[in-house]
C-alpha cells in the first residue's frame, strides 16, 4: 500500500490547502503594510510642502522651531519607510514559502513521503517569516507613536504660545474694544 493510497487524494489536497490560512493572513498583512507605507509617503510629501512654504531668510523662534520639527519628522518617517519596506519583503517571502509548502505536499506524497521534511521546512520558514514581519510592524507602530507624540508636544507649545502671547501695541483687543 503506497502513501498516496493510504492518505487518499482528498487528504493530500487538504494538506496542500492547509497553508492557505497563513497565506491569507500574509496577504492581509501585506495589504495593511502597503497602506501604512502609502500613508508615510503622503506625510513626507506634506512635510516637504510645509518646508517649502517656510520663509527663506526668517530666523524667528517660531520658524526655527517649525524647521526643527519638520527635520525630526523626516527622520522618524525615514526610519518608518525603511522598516515598512523590509517588512513587506519579509511578508512576500513568507507568502512564497507558504505557497512552496502547499506545492511540496503533493511532491512529497508522490514519493511515499520520502521528502516529507520539505513541506514542513517550507511551512515553518513561512510561519517564522510572518512572525518576524509582525515584530517589525510592532516596532514600526512604536516609531509612529513616538513621532506623533513629539509632534503633539510641539503643537501644545504652539497653542500655549499663541494663547499667552500678549497683543502687540498696534493690535486691538478682540471685539474692537479699547479705541478712544
Amino acid at each position: 500500500m503506497t502513501a498516496i493510497d493510504f492518505l487518499g487524494a482528498g487528504q493530500i489536497l487538504g494538506a496542500m490547502i492547509t497553508p492557505a490560512l497563513l497565506i491569507s493572513a500574509g496577504g492581509t498583512l501585506a495589504l495593511s503594510t502597503a497602506n501604512r507605507l502609502g500613508r508615510v509617503v503622503d506625510r513626507v510629501r506634506a512635510l516637504a510642502d510645509m518646508a517649502e512654504a517656510l520663509p527663506d531668510g526668517a530666523a524667528t523662534p517660531e520658524v526655527l522651531e517649525k524647521r526643527a520639527l519638520i527635520a525630526d519628522q523626516i527622520g522618524w518617517h525615514t526610519q518608518r519607510l525603511q522598516l515598512l519596506q523590509h517588512t513587506l519583503v519579509t511578508i512576500y517571502t513568507a507568502i512564497g514559502l507558504l505557497v512552496g509548502a502547499s506545492l511540496t505536499v503533493g511532491l512529497s506524497a508522490s514519493t511515499d513521503w520520502a521528502l516529507g521534511w520539505i513541506p514542513v521546512a517550507f511551512g515553518l520558514s513561512g510561519a517564522f517569516s510572518l512572525l518576524i514581519a509582525a515584530a517589525r510592524l510592532i516596532r514600526e507602530s512604536r516609531l509612529a507613536v513616538r513621532g506623533s507624540l513629539y509632534e503633539i508636544d510641539h503643537l501644545r507649545k504652539v497653542v500655549a504660545r499663541k494663547t499667552t502671547h500678549p497683543p502687540a501695541p498696534d493690535e486691538k483687543p478682540e471685539g474692537g474694544q479699547g479705541e478712544q
